[in-house]
């Protein structure tokens, strides 16, 4: 009786151990619908090659609200999602160059510099409500263009992609 619960006990501390291994070693897996995918230059994955986001996921990581007026959007609105930089870091990014894929493929170029440079985020939401297909989510790249002038051009413009899908680091 003895050699059975303690053969019983060793199982359950060796399963505890392998499972927080690999919570270290990689990402957690998505429980909802996946709406982020990277890969390319990251060291943590949760796929074979690549790391899939469900939005929970997404809310976990550091949030930070911007509030500020855009070239599509009316008025001051305020835009909430994870930072760049924190996502960045969550999925062990080491390349210089960030592909931003949208759902209808459109593709943009954004250093990943700017995510460490500026809070940039990629908004899940506007004034409280998650965005839309519709509303150019499921996440929208926002820079905090009233915050800096610099950040008022075509340059930063045309980094700010909308309905991202996808994220290749280079």
């Amino acid at each position: 009786m003895i050699s059975n619960v303690s053969t019983r006990m060793a199982a359950l501390a060796l399963g505890l151990f392998i499972t927080a291994s690999v919570s270290a070693a990689g990402l957690e897996r998505p429980q909802g619908r996946v709406i982020l995918t990277i890969e390319g230059d990251i060291a943590h994955t949760n796929e074979e090659g690549k790391a899939v986001f469900d939005r929970e996921m997404l809310e976990r990581l550091t949030q930070h609200t911007t509030q500020t007026s855009t070239p599509w959007t009316e008025g001051v609105r305020e835009f909430t999602g994870p930072l760049g930089s924190a996502l960045l870091e969550a999925v062990g990014a080491s390349g210089t160059i960030l592909k931003v894929i949208a759902i209808n493929d459109y593709v943009v170029e954004v250093p990943v510099e700017d995510f460490y440079s500026h809070p940039v985020i990629l908004a899940m939401k506007a004034d409280g409500d998650y965005l839309r297909v519709r509303d150019k989510g499921p996440l929208f790249i926002i820079y905090p263009f009233d915050d800096d002038s610099d950040l008022n051009s075509e340059v930063y413009y045309n980094r700010s992609s909308w309905q991202i899908a996808r994220i290749e680091v280079k």
